[in-house]
């Protein structure tokens, strides 16, 4: 059984300015999809456009732009509505306090697709081609995410039994009950082997929406698998069906993935 090493949130403090670990995982998350999304350019079908609709280095920058407005506004309302709508409604000014934390990855999804519906409309490019370049540079950076939440002992997972090697105390849960570092697996699952399996994928020829199709469904996988080591919202608790908030808002990612791979596959044909 680990002792949660009780790392300091703060990276680095210059008098009343502190920069903390979890900031500065976004900014390296960010930077991730930079690098990747400018070494998919170099890929198909990204390489073979020419012309006045050809991608450039500018691209990636600008949807880079418009993704993290994505993820901040629909992650912030995406919190709201699907977690504490009752709360927020009775105290609204509390929805600026962007500060004491509060996001929702899949309210963030749903940002980050209208975000970049709006570039692909605005650039005249083909939406569904746009999602598919950004799909798999995008679980390295959720990976750096889910350090952060580590460092800030946060998320942490359900009791787990003491002889497993790697369960841990993390006393920011008010108890010394060993528990799942969830937050690692979620590093891993949705993390570094989602990456590893959408860019090996997206390295073959797709039908346009399938890479994109393949992350819906694979992140909704493995982050309904996660959900089962995580310990649920304390004001949610489990829902029906024995399901977490989570989980049920991964159902439709999952059955959308495979519905919008299969609409490729035949409009491939």
């Amino acid at each position: 059984m680990l002792q949660y090493p009780q790392i300091d949130p703060v990276a680095l403090q210059i008098g009343p300015l502190a920069i903390h670990w979890y900031g500065l995982t976004y900014l390296v998350a960010f930077g991730l999809f930079l690098l990747l999304a400018r070494l998919r350019l170099k890929h198909e079908p990204f390489a073979s456009v020419t012309g006045p609709g050809a991608w450039t280095a500018k691209d990636v920058e600008d949807m880079l732009f418009l993704g993290v407005l994505g993820v901040i506004a629909g992650g912030r309302l995406g919190y709201i509505l699907f977690y504490k709508p009752g709360d927020y409604l009775a105290n609204p000014l509390e929805v600026l306090a962007v500060w004491r934390g509060g996001m929702s990855f899949h309210g963030g999804l749903v940002g980050v697709i209208v975000a970049q519906w709006w570039f692909a409309r605005s650039r005249g490019k083909p939406f569904w081609q746009v999602m598919d370049l950004i799909a798999p540079c995008v679980p390295l950076g959720l990976a750096s995410g889910r350090i952060g939440n580590f460092i800030n002992g946060e998320l942490w997972g359900r009791p787990a039994d003491a002889s497993l090697p790697w369960a841990m105390v993390f006393p920011h849960s008010g108890s010394m009950v060993p528990r799942h570092p969830s937050q690692i697996y979620q590093f891993l699952l949705e993390g570094v082997l989602l990456f590893v399996l959408l860019w090996l994928y997206a390295r073959r020829p797709r039908a346009t929406g399938q890479v994109a199709a393949a992350f819906l469904g694979g992140y909704g996988l493995m982050r309904f698998v996660a959900e089962y080591f995580r310990e649920p919202d304390a004001h949610l608790g489990v829902l029906a069906l024995g399901m977490t908030m989570g989980q049920w808002l991964c159902v439709p990612m999952v059955l959308g993935g495979i519905a919008l791979w299969h609409r490729a596959s035949r409009l491939r044909g």
